[in-house]
């Protein structure tokens, strides 16, 4: 059995003595060979560098604390200039930046909308759509949100 809280400790742990933030870490495929991810992030961005690095300390505390049975494959990266925002805080810490939202239940009319985000308030999103204005989401109506590139 894979104990992923304890994964997720071992990155964070990691991830904050590099000057790092650890934005989400998952396990995925199979049985036989799993690949084991692990996004990081900074302010100004991730570099090649960080990525060995966590990469490193990581395969040496997976080694020595065995939380993974089996075989696997460590891979460790940013999230991406598109990355899904998945914790609450994420909604604040991208704050300004452009994000779609998919609703569970209809905003209006629209289950998808596109915005500014504008923070996070007494556990709803905030999201300014223009001329729409700021509109307020429930955090349990949003079912995916990611990141919008602005070029």
């Amino acid at each position: 059995m894979i104990d992923l809280a304890k994964i997720r400790e071992m990155a964070l742990r990691v991830a904050a003595s590099e000057g790092l933030n650890l934005v989400d870490v998952e396990v995925k495929g199979g049985r036989s060979n799993p690949l084991l991810r692990v996004y990081i992030d900074k302010a100004g961005g991730v570099t090649h560098a960080d990525c060995q690095n966590v990469s490193e300390q990581m395969s040496a505390l997976l080694d020595v604390e065995d939380p993974f049975p089996g075989s696997y494959l460590l891979e460790v990266s940013s999230p991406g200039l598109d990355r899904e925002l998945t914790r609450p805080e994420d909604f604040s810490y991208f704050e300004g930046r452009r994000a779609r939202l998919v609703l569970r239940e209809a905003a209006g009319s629209q289950n998808v909308l596109e915005g500014h985000l504008a923070g996070l308030h007494d556990g709803k999103v905030r999201v300014d759509l223009g001329e729409g204005g700021v509109q307020e989401l429930e955090l349990a109506n949003i079912r995916r949100a990611q990141l919008v590139v602005e070029f």
